[in-house]
């Protein structure tokens, strides 16, 4: 495999649970843009955004994507807001396989609604706030040339898919 694979989509929608297991089947290293953010800052996400705020970590977000992506081949996991942003949109979609893995607002708001650390949705009312960046969101996810439905499938099921879409997309001309 000569390219990266990126998978974007929101928050729960099973980028990097599924996205491990993705390298795993393509014998590829599996890297988490939120985990390389972590690692080259010494800060949690959730600390950036708090401290210096989402614009400062959209940065961030840019420049580590911009950074792996010359890299080696790899799958990469972004974040759900990752693809709002129209230089990290063009670099993956002129340098990379692009995924978007996608589920029911029900789905996502299920996976996620125990988890502390999602900025975005520490407000009074999460729901309707990952109602809103759903919708503002996904005519950029739907950009992405593969779309992979994660609700309601098995896990194993929804890899396969993966791994299918992918071995299809690099043997088109």
């Amino acid at each position: 495999m000569n390219k990266t694979v990126v998978l974007v989509g929101m928050m729960g929608a099973g980028k990097t649970a599924l996205g491990r297991q993705l390298a795993q089947r393509l014998g590829m290293p599996f890297l988490d843009v939120d985990a390389e953010i972590e690692k080259a800052t010494g800060m949690r996400i959730a600390h950036i955004f708090e401290e210096q705020g989402e614009p400062a970590f959209r940065t961030y977000e840019r420049n580590k994507i911009a950074k792996l992506l010359a890299g080696e081949p790899c799958v990469l996991s972004t974040g759900g807001g990752a693809i709002l942003d129209e230089i990290t949109r063009t670099l993956i979609a002129e340098k990379a396989i692009v995924i978007w893995l996608k589920a029911r607002i029900e789905t996502l708001l299920g996976r996620v609604a125990k988890d502390k650390n999602r900025p975005l949705l520490k407000t009074d009312d999460p729901a309707t706030r990952m109602r809103q960046l759903l919708e503002m969101r996904t005519p950029f996810y739907a950009l992405a040339p593969i779309h992979i439905d994660t609700d309601l499938k098995p896990f194993e099921e929804t890899v396969e898919a993966m791994v299918n879409a992918v071995q299809n997309y690099r043997t088109c001309p």
